[in-house]
């Protein structure tokens, strides 16, 4: 996959369907790398008329490992948000809006899953001119909002398994903590993305320090009321580790926004909820075309 130099990083990155086409960027969560956006999922939205754009956040995959700050302290972060951290989510969002300069992409159709959805929040924010349509998926404006359970946050705060069999398992085990219980468990497409993900680079210092931004960053509330661009909030009724809280937060912060609550859906996107999302981000498309 190549690497592009953005934001004063390494940040490597896939495109898919017509260069031509409107662009989508997605942005991934907490510790993911962009082949845990299903196949399915990226196919579908070319089908959808998008050209859609991937890439590992900082920290994950392909893009610089951040190594040298060392592991933060996460429960002082907790106590104290104001505990000095490596980056924030607005570096983040600085990433991505760097990864569309190297691609010569003035503006996109921006979506975020998760810690995803927080930089695609800060990026509508920090660059209104550049964002053309914003989806916040199982995402909330702020650490406080929409707090985990208490299983989802000690699945999250696991001591990290050891050895590729072993990180697998872990994997697939807290993929199970934060699945949706009114779908089908996926277990197979979780077990292939763990392999894959710990192939292309298991990297849980990483994820700790990308927690420590989440928790470091201020609420965008207040300042997604300056978004003006069609929004789409999805959100699972069941999520354990972003609760719903968060994602009517969301909805209620930016004017207008739609509020999509998935019945059943928790922490992922079940295959059975991709055509409904796939018309909806399509009719975003038709919002500003």
């Amino acid at each position: 996959m190549p690497t592009t130099t953005a934001n004063g990083i390494d940040i490597t990155y896939a495109t898919h369907g017509d260069p031509s086409a409107p662009p989508l960027l997605t942005i991934h969560g907490l510790g993911a790398q962009l082949t845990d956006f299903p196949s399915a999922f990226v196919d579908a939205m070319v089908g959808a008329g998008f050209h859609v754009i991937t890439f590992d956040n900082r920290d994950q995959g392909g893009s610089t490992w951040f190594d040298d700050a060392g592991v933060p302290d996460i429960g002082a972060l907790l106590g104290d948000p104001a505990t000095p951290v490596p980056y924030l989510i607005a570096d983040m969002a600085a990433d991505a809006a760097g990864l569309l300069d190297a691609l010569g992409i003035d503006s996109a159709h921006v979506l975020g899953v998760s810690m995803g959805g927080m930089i695609a929040q800060q990026f509508a924010v920090d660059y209104p001119e550049r964002t053309r349509t914003l989806t916040s998926i199982m995402s909330t404006p702020g650490p406080t909002t929409g707090p985990p359970t208490p299983e989802a946050m000690g699945a999250l705060l696991v001591e990290p398994a050891v050895g590729r069999e072993a990180v697998i398992e872990q994997s697939v085990a807290g993929a199970r903590i934060i699945a949706s219980p009114g779908f089908p468990f996926d277990e197979a497409g979780a077990r292939e993305r763990a392999g894959v993900h710990f192939d292309r680079g298991n990297h849980p210092e990483g994820t700790m320090r990308q927690l420590a931004a989440i928790l470091a960053s201020p609420d965008r509330a207040a300042r997604l009321a300056g978004v003006s661009v069609p929004t789409l909030v999805v959100h699972g009724s069941a999520d354990p580790l972003v609760t719903l809280p968060g994602g009517v937060a969301t909805a209620e912060a930016v004017p207008g926004a739609e509020l999509w609550v998935v019945e059943g859906m928790a922490h992922d996107l079940p295959a059975e909820v991709l055509p409904e999302l796939v018309d909806r981000q399509a009719a975003l498309l038709a919002a500003v075309s």
